[in-house]
């Protein structure tokens, strides 16, 4: 693992028991899946790299505007969905036909995968990466060394 793949998964887990609040991104006090991420991209780069606008719980699924995916694009780097590492960032698609806004933190890979997220009704957490989980991952990305 290289030193920044272990400072994404070290810095994630360390929102671990942190409330599920929607549209928040405050370490202990509450975050959804995009609050971890954003906190996580602040502790390596600083400075989130862009305003996030309030969302709803149904965010462009009306519009099936792929916001979230393009904004990954904008910001992280692809990955191809086989080359798995610690540090990943997962973006799911929670039901067919319907725009992927789900995120997640890759914990562990191989036999015992596991991944760090958010979800209503949850506090951050690790979850095992089951079958049912992985069948949902529609992109991978990881975070850039460094940001211009």
């Amino acid at each position: 693992m290289t030193d920044l793949q272990d400072r994404v998964v070290q810095t994630a887990r360390s929102w671990i028991g942190t409330p599920y609040v929607h549209q928040s991104s405050l370490r202990g006090a509450g975050s959804d899946c995009l609050g971890l991420l954003r906190g996580i991209w602040r502790e390596l780069h600083g400075a989130e790299p862009e305003e996030v606008p309030a969302y709803s719980f149904d965010w462009s699924e009306v519009q099936g505007d792929e916001q979230l995916w393009q904004a990954a694009l904008r910001h992280l780097h692809r990955k191809h969905l086989d080359d798995e590492a610690p540090g990943d960032v997962l973006l799911f698609r929670m039901r067919a036909g319907a725009v992927a806004k789900h995120l997640g933190v890759a914990g562990r890979v191989g036999a015992r995968a596991s991944f760090i997220h958010a979800y209503s009704g949850h506090c951050v957490t690790e979850s095992p990466l089951s079958l049912p989980w992985r069948r949902r991952i529609v992109a991978r990305f990881k975070f850039p060394e460094e940001v211009s």
